[in-house]
């Protein structure tokens, strides 16, 4: 590939932060769409009517593409398809392309190419750090790593890093706390979907809910929690414990839900499980980050979500 095409490709990466799983499986999809059917291409014409989604896309389609060069790791769940702004990435794509006013179909082979190597950077990413100092609270080490997440998450385009850490972080939480239950754990996608399940976890009658933005959504979830005589429970991040309290209000349901500080409370259920010494702190957080890091093994498909302690 010649420099120039490179150096717009990626600007096009930069501008738009095709980082995540979803925008990679987009752009990936797009570009052997392109190499089969040549271009211009009609971005009207890629979206399925009814569905509101990318033609064709989906975990099928883009693992044919990447096990065409010998990738077997699975790039994303739902292949994109149900992605925020899968159909903004393709839209954007689709100009990009046109406007490079590519005829040749080597040259599309190339861009393929091309994308294929941030997928494969994309698998090497380097996992999230937990760094143990003995002088900070666990409150205020659990604050440094969800940090890390939230700057990933606004580099990134697709992927709502935050959110998908933290449940996880409780669901090891409530395996270590509770080994004679059997946890329930589902990938952050699903858990992010609009689906029929009750929450993020259910134990007996008490339903959790994890949520980073804390909107009438989950109040409604709530609702229908209560509804069907079962106590639910929001964890959120402490800028959005106000705003689900007010937002219960509004509902009418002020004093029905428990909503608490995601952060306490891992941190709170962390002394617990050390038995409050301090010499028991470090071995607690390496038991929680290696059932962390179980839970996402086998329930998410992006490895960068992995945590390190340090």
């Amino acid at each position: 590939m010649n420099a120039d095409l490179s150096k717009k490709l990626t600007a096009f990466r930069d501008e738009m932060k095709i980082n995540g799983k979803g925008s990679l499986a987009v752009v990936l999809h797009i570009s052997r769409y392109a190499r089969e059917n040549g271009l211009p291409l009609a971005a009207d014409a890629l979206i399925t009517e009814g569905s509101g989604q990318v033609l064709g896309l989906g975990k099928g389609a883009v693992q044919r593409i990447l096990n065409d060069y010998g990738i077997t790791q699975v790039l994303a769940e739902e292949g994109g398809r149900t992605s925020r702004g899968s159909i903004g990435v393709m839209r954007a794509y689709v100009a990009f392309l046109n406007n490079l006013k590519i005829k040749k179909t080597e040259n599309l082979g190339e861009i393929e190419v091309w994308w294929i190597e941030r997928v494969k950077e994309h698998f090497s990413a380097k996992p999230f750090k937990l760094r143990f100092d003995a002088a900070k609270g666990l409150q205020a080490i659990i604050q440094d790593l969800l940090a890390q997440t939230k700057k990933r998450q606004q580099e990134s385009s697709g992927m709502m890093y935050q959110g998908a850490v933290l449940q996880h972080l409780v669901g090891a939480k409530l395996e270590l706390a509770m080994p004679e239950l059997t946890i329930t754990h589902n990938g952050f996608s699903v858990a992010d979907a609009v689906s029929d399940r009750a929450g993020d976890f259910v134990l007996d009658d008490s339903i959790i809910h994890i949520t980073t933005s804390p909107g009438e959504a989950v109040v409604r979830k709530c609702q229908q929690n209560l509804d069907a005589g079962a106590k639910p429970i929001i964890l959120t991040v402490a800028d959005g414990v106000s705003v689900a309290k007010g937002l219960a209000g509004n509902a009418g349901l002020a004093g029905r839900i428990d909503i608490m500080d995601a952060e306490q409370f891992l941190a709170a259920n962390l002394h617990e499980l050390a038995l409050f010494k301090t010499s028991e702190r470090k071995t607690t957080l390496e038991k929680l980050i290696e059932t962390y890091n179980r839970i996402v093994f086998e329930n998410e498909t992006d490895p960068s979500l992995r945590i390190e302690l340090s």
